[in-house]
């Protein structure tokens, strides 16, 4: 039976007017900071311009309105997403007179129909700024919006409408919307243009994230590396998907552990719709995951990803141990990842993502509920063909086997060197005596290093407090260098020499982790100590071992709510974005790391499982430009220092003096 309640939200569900875009602030200093929305200005974030836009168009497939999309690779390099769903609101928003729905949604920070819940119930983007920041970082955009049978365009350059929303006549279609737009070169840079075959491939992977979606595509270009033209769809999901990516390739079952369940659990404001996967081993290939929500790629995993694989260790453990194969017992989850390639997508109402770019999920509930739902149906399949069973489980014993081996020869090693070692009197030492997993966190002063002691790991976090700046140096003499305390201080903890002497295997921890302030001061050490690993151990950048910790500035609670923002544009965006009224909020700045609880520097800082790490990279057709900008930034000349800052400091909202 029906009850008025449930009719009066059928209705306001499949109601989709100007009215359901709530406005939450205008947008702000998104060419002034795009890497906040992009993460980047680089040709990646500039790819991520058409994650945004195929994602809205993936949002209205995903909540029953749409079926077909359609990507164009434009021979001026820009792009056109057209789909056949319900088209953005034209009509004029009640709160804001004079303009429409649709140059509200193009040209407003935090717009859109997802934050009420009753317009979209999984998405991909629910931050309402992917469309508006696509607009605001393209050199000019175009958006064409089809309702009842009439079409609607306007124009844009640069984030500010350069046309009136135009009412271009009637359309043989009845509804869509149809988005064009060229990425700005002066963002990107003017040799950041999009890539085809990188575009195809995007697009292709939600054909197979959402089984009942057709996706065509075009492309003006002359290419051996992209078709002219192609259609996609594929009735088998995710085994299609892992088809493709294995390639015909040797694996140790002839069927894929495969699967899809639709169902919703509520978990207070979470709710999860469906979870699929299809994983396989081979030998033929190095192992992967690819993990997705609402189809939007998490590339560095999180809690959907912790549940597939816990799962998978659970249940090979225990098959193992049902016939008595010891060797199961051995097994950790690398050893279960080692040559598995795996796929999982999941659909979740409000998910909750560890940056605006959505690189990790982090809605804690759905680690349980995906592994509930996996570990049975991987039971039933190891049970189902006992030979492919063993032949997994033996595979992944063996490199369990193999990894204690190495790790004994790791600690003989280490053993060895820190007898040999004098260690600096400061440094806290890990217990582990395996350079595995563990992690060196080079604090900043004494009382910085009393807050990280409660809060690190024992077993394998380190710690070293370093007494006033490191030296310089890029502007230093090599006789300064050999005899500062600190550098010699830090190359002892290290285990290493600097310079020509240094060597990666030495080194006696796995994470070089700089931890300071969130102020000026903190970000000058951590730049005088990027330099000195740049200078004199380059190799610890180049093979991925240095990090930068991301401590918050701010801690905002309302009642039992506790979030943290790094900066304060995340703070404002945290209490415009519904923290702000919900009740007495009350707002925390840390003066520094020192004036944090272990509680709070564990939990944003410190745990791998909540904290944030930038990882020190440097790209290898960079190098020569990374070098001159330190030389510019960090050497004995003033002159050209004192250029960047002119140059630059129009990106500077202030200065505390």
């Amino acid at each position: 039976m029906t009850t008025r309640k449930s009719q009066e939200r059928m209705h306001k569900t499949q109601s989709y007017d100007a009215s359901a875009i709530e406005v939450l602030e205008g947008l702000e200093a998104v060419r002034k900071r795009p890497g906040m929305f992009v993460g980047g200005t680089d040709v990646h974030a500039a790819h991520h311009l058409f994650a945004e836009v195929i994602d809205n168009s993936m949002d209205e497939v995903i909540s029953g309105h749409a079926n077909r999309i359609d990507v164009k690779f434009n021979d001026d390099h820009s792009i056109t997403v057209r789909d056949n769903g319900r088209g953005i609101p034209t009509d004029l928003h009640p709160k804001h007179p004079g303009k429409s729905g649709l140059e509200i949604i193009m040209c407003t920070l935090h717009a859109g129909g997802k934050f009420s819940g009753s317009t979209y119930q999984t998405s991909g983007g629910l931050h309402g700024v992917g469309v508006s920041v696509v607009n605001a970082l393209s050199e000019k955009l175009h958006v064409e919006v089809i309702r009842s049978r009439r079409r609607f365009e306007q124009t844009y350059a640069r984030g500010i409408p350069t046309s009136p929303l135009v009412n271009a006549g009637p359309s043989s279609r009845e509804t869509g919307t149809s988005v064009t737009f060229t990425p700005d070169p002066k963002i990107f840079g003017k040799g950041a243009q999009l890539n085809p075959g990188r575009v195809l491939k995007m697009a292709k992977s939600k054909a197979y994230l959402f089984s009942g979606v057709k996706i065509g595509w075009k492309s003006d270009l002359q290419s051996d590396l992209v078709p002219e033209s192609a259609e996609f769809y594929f009735p088998n999901g995710l085994a299609d998907y892992l088809d493709q990516s294995l390639n015909g390739l040797v694996n140790f079952s002839g069927t894929h552990f495969a699967g899809k369940i639709d169902f919703s659990e509520r978990f207070g404001k979470h709710q999860i719709g469906s979870i699929e996967w299809a994983v396989n081993w081979s030998l033929a290939r190095d192992g992967f995951t690819h993990s997705y929500c609402n189809t939007v790629l998490t590339g560095d995993g999180g809690t959907h990803e912790s549940g597939f694989w816990s799962a998978i260790l659970k249940g090979v453990k225990s098959h193992g141990e049902m016939f008595s194969n010891k060797r199961a017992a051995l097994i950790e989850r690398k050893d279960a990842q080692s040559n598995g390639c795996a796929i999982i997508s999941c659909f979740i109402n409000e998910p909750q993502f560890v940056g605006q770019t959505k690189d990790r999920l982090a809605t804690v509930e759905a680690q349980r509920l995906v592994e509930g739902a996996v570990r049975d149906r991987f039971d039933q399949w190891l049970a189902a063909d006992p030979k492919t069973a063993g032949t997994i489980i033996d595979h992944m014993a063996a490199c369990a086997e193999d990894r204690i081996k190495r790790r004994k020869e790791k600690e003989t090693s280490r053993k060895s060197a820190v007898k040999k070692l004098r260690l600096p009197g400061k440094l806290v030492d890990c217990s582990t005596s395996s350079r595995e997993n563990t992690e060196l966190f080079i604090v900043e002063g004494d009382s910085a290093g009393g807050s990280a002691k409660m809060a690190r790991d024992r077993e394998t976090q380190a710690l070293l407090p370093l007494r006033g700046k490191i030296l310089n140096t890029r502007s230093a003499s090599n006789s300064k260098l050999n005899s500062n305390k600190v550098i010699s201080d830090l190359c002892l903890a290290l285990g290493v020499e600097p310079g020509s002497k240094f060597r990666i295997d030495q080194l006696r921890y796995e994470r070089i982790i700089i931890m300071t302030d969130a102020d000026v001061d903190g970000a000058h050490i951590a730049s005088l100590l990027m330099t000195f690993f740049y200078d004199q151990m380059l190799d610890l950048i180049t093979l991925g071992h240095l990090f930068l910790a991301c401590p918050p500035l701010y801690r905002i609670k309302c009642g039992d709510e506790c979030r943290y923002a790094s900066d304060d544009d995340e703070k404002d965006r945290m209490l415009a974005n519904g923290m702000g009224h919900k009740g007495k909020v009350d707002v925390s700045r840390f003066k520094g790391l020192g004036e944090m609880n272990a509680k709070d520097l564990k939990y944003t800082t410190m745990n791998p499982e909540s904290r944030r790490l930038i990882k020190i990279q440097i790209s290898e057709d960079q190098q020569d430009a990374t070098d001159i900008l330190v030389t510019n930034l960090m050497g004995r000349n003033v002159e050209p220092r004192f250029r960047f800052i002119q140059e630059n400091a129009q990106f500077a909202d202030h200065l505390d003096i």
